[in-house]
């Protein structure tokens, strides 16, 4: 089937956030703040040692520097679960969502290239950077994902939804191989390896913002009327009768409890696994850079294959399948043997599977269950707990870790997200949650 013209711009975002979302987020920040950390409270530890002296995050909680960019993970979300609604009700009352969406992408890509100033210890601007950020990446879902119900009809959602997810591993997947090639080559290029890792989290954010600019142009002409109940009213009260009118919706609720679940144990998994394969599997940054890429391009086919899968099972069933293979992911990954590239290799490529098929088809869900005139809205409340913004598993990841100093143990302890995940999702009534926000049934559920 042929993309329209709308959903092709569509898709340009994925490309765009990837960069950030693959080389900055995923890959290099958590070990990187984590060594910027560990520089500030143990400059002189030796090699393989793990730092024993907290740093004090937020001047406040003293914090384990490899405890340190998990609890930045959930402080992000705590931030964006409150703020994110308010951007949800604001963009339901514009006519031009694709300015909110060049907005949040721009102030996004400028905090991820500052990041280019990040060396020695200065750990706490690389905090900051990280909270702005992942705040500006939710807010820019918030429209984006919203978009979705616009561009396509109820029974093309799971294929441009799965579309959109693979666009945005192949945009990923290239910056990163592109910035491989540079930290591998770097002292052949004259410069130092700190200066590599510097230029890269440059060029996350600068490939964020360039191609952010082709679909704020090309959804420029989608046509919007804002219903005139919800233009006439202010965001908070706009806020007060949504918190009121959810209680309507229950199968909408109660999909968003389980995708809070399981997508915490999704999003801990992805952001936290670059960390717990330098730190546990004591990989080097180039492994863990190739393991990074083998997953993004193995996840290309996933999202498109899961797409494809739900056309005959149906979404529900589909994402079903995934979280059980997130669960033996998890075992598998909490067996792995330090030192065994080749294992990792398998495990990475086990994780592009089910990476983006399981979010895709879960996006294109949600977007049946919430009522019509009220997207943005309503995907700010699945934004709080969506991609880069999850905090229940990061917080339980950094505690985990805090108290016993195990990333094994803080690993195996995600499982408990995707069984309870997966338990709530198998009693979501897709069929009478469409029926009740108003929306047209497609051909499969």
């Amino acid at each position: 089937m042929k993309s329209t013209r709308e959903q092709r711009a569509w898709y340009w975002y994925d490309w765009a956030n990837s960069a950030y979302i693959t080389t900055t987020a995923t890959v290099i920040i958590g070990p990187y703040l984590t060594s910027l950390a560990t520089n500030a409270a143990c400059p002189a530890l030796p090699d393989g040692q793990v730092c024993q002296t907290p740093v004090m995050l937020l001047g406040l909680f003293p914090v384990l520097p490899g405890a340190l960019h998990p609890f930045l993970a959930t402080i992000s979300t705590i931030i964006s679960a409150v703020l994110l609604i308010f951007v949800g009700a604001a963009a339901d009352r514009s006519a031009h969502p694709h300015r909110w969406l060049g907005v949040t992408a721009g102030c996004g890509a400028v905090a991820a290239s500052l990041m280019f100033f990040l060396q020695g210890d200065n750990w706490q601007l690389g905090a900051w950077l990280m909270v702005i950020a992942s705040f500006a990446v939710g807010a820019s879902f918030v429209v984006y994902d919203a978009i979705l119900v616009r561009i396509a009809g109820p029974d093309e959602r799971d294929r441009v939804s799965s579309r959109g997810y693979a666009w945005g591993y192949v945009g990923g997947g290239l910056l990163l191989a592109l910035n491989f090639g540079l930290l591998t080559f770097c002292q052949q290029l004259g410069i130092t390896y700190s200066l590599a890792i510097r230029i890269s989290l440059l060029s996350a954010g600068l490939w964020w913002g360039i191609f952010t600019i082709i679909p704020v142009v090309g959804l420029s002409r989608l046509p919007r009327n804002v219903p005139a109940q919800i233009a006439s009213r202010n965001p908070g009260a706009q806020l007060v009768d949504t918190f009121r009118d959810m209680r309507h919706y229950p199968q909408t609720v109660l999909f968003l409890l389980a995708f809070l679940f399981f997508n915490d144990g999704i999003q801990t998994v992805i952001v936290q696994s670059s960390l717990y394969a330098t730190a546990e599997l004591r990989m080097a940054t180039n492994q863990v850079m190739i393991t990074f890429l083998l997953t993004q391009f193995v996840a290309i086919g996933g999202a498109m294959g899961f797409g494809r899968l739900a056309r005959t099972l149906g979404a529900k069933r589909t994402v079903l399948v995934g979280i059980a293979i997130w669960l033996v992911v998890v075992a598998v990954g909490f067996r792995l043997p330090a030192g065994s590239f080749a294992a990792l290799l398998g495990l990475g490529a086990a994780i592009g599977v089910v990476m983006g098929g399981t979010q895709a088809l879960a996006r294109s869900m949600y977007s049946q269950l919430v009522p019509l005139g009220r997207e943005s809205e309503y995907f700010s409340f699945y934004q709080a707990m969506e991609r880069g913004t999850s905090w229940l598993g990061t917080l339980t990841f950094a505690l985990v870790f805090q108290f016993t100093q195990s990333y094994r143990l803080a690993l195996v302890a995600l499982a408990f997200f995707f069984v309870v995940g997966g338990l709530l999702l198998t009693q979501v009534n897709m069929r009478k949650g469409i029926t009740d926000a108003g929306n047209a049934l497609p051909k499969v559920l």
